[in-house]
């Protein structure tokens, strides 16, 4: 049996042709550039055609979304298009179709990771997410172009899967040059409130190196120029820029970095308190991924046991760091799987 798995994100799109036997296994892949197509709809159908002859066309599918879902309906952030979870179902001919926050359906992987996918930095405690008589909590938490939050729970029926918008919670500033920071990005960007993915995120990076250049003696520095009036596009590239800066032993970008871990740090720490994930914490998201020395780094780990009478919790907690690149594709397709599975014995027992 086979499965449709998608990922959409608002620069690309992952779709992915998968089946189950003692493991997923991908048979067939595409990419696409999301601004490239007009509707979800039309990309899916060029997929569809474009699968090879001796591909079997998918029965169940799921596809995780960059947005948010309402009434089985999804309306991207980034994009110009409403996804329909019927809609799809029918036009691609599957007998069931879930429709997912890309973020969200993180937590339907998380039970199938084989050990090439992720990496420990905390207690590599073996959690068994597939035990009867688990019941266990964890959460993921993913700094990219947002701050993405989820949460999972363990169950004898398998695992419940619990969305989050704490990335849009009120960022607190735990020192004066942080509370600085914040008053300079609320006026910056013209806001009432600063949230926690305004600086815990990729833009967050980019928005504390500007923040710092700005200071007297950013005067000459080449990325300065980044402060006058930045386009969307500089914006996009200057989070990388700094990483690449700094990873030089450029001055003003460590400290800029060491700013951003030092924040994301605590926010995972203060995750771990709000869920009690004793199932483990997971981190999510390009920036970690392509930046493990600074998430193993004492800059990053300090902020994040830094709790007081719960420092040591934080510190017996088994982290991981989520390494895959495409892990929302595969994520999406585990709960592919999850659906045909349910829905094969459903059947059976009608029988």
């Amino acid at each position: 049996m086979n499965l449709l798995a998608g990922d959409i994100g608002g620069t690309k799109t992952l779709l992915g042709i998968y089946t189950y036997k003692d493991g997923l296994k991908q048979l067939y892949k595409k990419k696409y550039s999301s601004k490239d197509w007009p509707s979800f709809n039309e990309l899916l159908t060029d997929f569809i055609e474009s699968l090879p002859g001796n591909l079997t066309l998918p029965k169940y599918g799921c596809i995780g979304v960059a947005g948010n879902l309402k009434d089985r309906i999804i309306k991207t952030t980034n994009l110009p298009w409403i996804l329909n979870e019927e809609e799809i179902r029918l036009s691609s001919r599957l007998e069931k179709l879930g429709l997912v926050n890309d973020f969200s359906v993180l937590t339907y992987g998380i039970p199938f990771l084989k050990d090439k996918q992720y990496i420990s930095i905390q207690n590599t405690k073996v959690i068994n997410y597939n035990s009867n008589h688990s019941n266990n909590v964890f959460t993921i938490i993913g700094a990219g172009t947002g701050l993405g939050i989820a949460r999972g729970v363990i169950t004898e029926g398998g695992v419940i899967s619990l969305p989050s918008e704490g990335g849009h919670k009120e960022f607190a500033a735990r020192t004066n040059e942080e509370w600085d920071l914040t008053n300079w990005i609320k006026e910056y960007l013209s806001l009432e409130r600063v949230s926690l993915e305004r600086i815990v995120s990729g833009k967050g990076l980019g928005y504390i190196a500007i923040w710092r250049l700005l200071k007297s003696d950013g005067k000459g520095h080449p990325l300065r120029k980044f402060t006058i009036d930045p386009s969307k596009d500089e914006l996009e590239k200057l989070p990388q820029l700094v990483s690449s800066y700094a990873q030089k032993g450029d001055k003003l970008m460590l400290q800029a970095l060491h700013i951003w871990l030092s924040a994301y740090g605590s926010a995972v720490g203060d995750l771990a308190l709000n869920e009690l994930c004793t199932g483990g914490l997971w981190i999510a998201g390009g920036p970690a991924s392509k930046n493990i020395d600074g998430i193993t780094s004492a800059t990053f780990k300090s902020a994040m046991t830094n709790k007081g009478r719960f420092s040591e919790f934080i510190k017996e907690l088994p982290i991981f760091i989520l390494t895959d690149p495409e892990i929302g594709l595969f994520s999406a397709a585990c709960k592919a799987h999850l659906i045909a599975s349910s829905s094969v014995k459903i059947n059976s027992n009608k029988k």
